[in-house]
This record gives structure tokens, C-alpha cells and sequence, in this order.
């Protein structure tokens, strides 16, 4: 399966990756609906918070909203979530998403187009496998 990798030194905070993010999924320029996002701190060193499909929100849900694919992506049903936001409180990457205008999370699925447009190679594709336990081995 294919998640996305970071190199947060090469990232120079453009935040292309959640414009081009924010386009796809949700055709708005409204950064806070980007599944990846990009967060400066105060010495200006840039983190990119992505999903890397390690499966731990799948624990998590209480209704039982959030699989792994045949693919190995992690999912969420929107047409089962409740909107209790527990996966994104449980998120050991931060990368579950919410935002106030919407009733559930959303999420990355490694479908690369944010790396397409990635000026500095900050952000990869890489293949991985998925273990019998269902989980992301890096």
C-alpha cells in the first residue's frame, strides 16, 4: 500500500499541499477542510501532520465507522460515523481532521496529489506493507 512520508526539513510552509488538498476533496480554498496540514512553530521549522494509514483510529471507533480497504487505506464511513470525534482525539499523528462545518472527521488517503504539487519534495509517496493485525509497518 502507498502512504505519504514527510521531510519536514525541505518544507518551506507554502501550504500548496493543502491548497491542492482542500481543492480536491472538498473544491474550496478553505485550508481547514486539507487532510494534510502545515504548522510553523515559533523558531519557524514547518510540521506536516499526515495520516499515515497506521490503522489505530480503526480501534477506536465506537460504532465501527473506520476500516482498512482492500488497498490498505483507512477509511471512514460517513454514512455510519456519529460524529463523536474520538478518532481524532485518538490520533497518534494528529491527522484526523475536523472542521465546524462538518458533522464527521475526514482524513488522508494517500491518493498523492498533494506530492504532485509538493515544490521541494518535502512530501512521498512510499509503499509499505500491512500486517496480518492490520497495522501500518514502517
Amino acid at each position: 500500500m502507498k502512504v505519504l512520508v514527510k521531510d519536514e526539513s525541505l518544507c518551506i510552509g507554502c501550504h500548496t499541499c493543502e491548497e491542492v488538498c482542500a481543492q480536491l476533496f472538498f473544491k474550496t480554498k478553505d485550508l481547514g477542510k486539507a487532510c494534510i496540514h502545515i504548522n510553523t512553530d515559533k523558531d519557524r521549522f514547518h510540521h506536516i501532520g499526515i495520516c499515515n494509514q497506521c490503522g489505530e483510529c480503526i480501534n477506536h471507533c465506537p460504532v465501527q465507522a473506520i476500516t482498512r480497504g482492500a488497498n490498505g487505506v483507512v477509511r471512514i464511513n460517513k454514512n455510519i460515523c456519529v460524529g463523536c470525534m474520538i478518532c481524532v482525539a485518538e490520533c497518534p499523528e494528529g491527522a484526523m481532521s475536523r472542521h465546524d462545518e462538518l458533522v464527521e472527521p475526514f482524513k488522508c488517503i494517500s491518493c498523492g496529489a498533494c506530492v504532485k504539487k509538493c515544490p521541494t519534495g518535502a512530501i512521498k509517496l512510499k509503499d509499505i506493507e500491512v500486517d496480518k493485525k492490520e497495522k501500518a509497518v514502517f
